[in-house]
């Protein structure tokens, strides 16, 4: 038997700013120093790098990777699109599409957040609703985030079978 994930506090929507690596371009740097990157999501989906890094070799023109998503992989902003994407483990060579844009992507953990506790009654036969709720208004802020197997798909998906119950106070 599993044992039940310590009580978290609720979680906050801040942005931050980060410094932009000297290979990035003057846009993708302004928008990592200006508006900022979400200082977290739920769980281990999503968690900000101390310091964006260059990849070179994924992308038309290389990312610039800001954060952690799950054990291994990594969410990054694509230079030659603007567009954010996840890597699915540190060694792959191709990305994934998130959102549009930074700005969308911030958008839509805002909302994330701003929609839980997920499951503050308890009932598993609302998992599958809540998880509705969150897809209609991840797709009202960027109508490309639930791009198939995709970031917000994927965390979506999870909350329908229940997967952050144990994060609720």
């Amino acid at each position: 038997m599993s044992q039940p994930l310590p009580h978290l506090p609720k979680p906050e929507f801040v942005l931050i700013r980060v410094e932009a690596p000297p290979e990035a371009p003057a846009q993708v740097a302004a928008d990592l120093g200006e508006v900022g990157i979400p200082a977290g999501l739920i769980g281990y989906e999503y968690r900000p790098l101390s310091e964006p890094v260059f990849l070179a070799g994924i992308g038309e023109r290389g990312l610039v990777a800001i954060a952690t998503s799950g054990l291994s992989g990594r969410i990054a902003v694509d230079v030659a699109t603007g567009h954010v994407v996840q890597i699915p483990t540190i060694d792959s060579a191709s990305a994934h599409h998130v959102n549009s844009d930074l700005d969308s992507f911030s958008q839509c953990v805002a909302a994330a957040i701003a929609r839980f506790p997920f499951y503050a009654d308890g009932y598993e036969d609302r998992y599958e609703k809540v998880a509705e709720e969150l897809r209609d208004l991840i797709s009202g802020i960027d109508e490309t985030a639930l791009a198939d197997n995709g970031f917000w798909e994927t965390f979506c998906d999870d909350v329908a079978i229940g997967d952050y119950a144990d994060w609720d106070a």
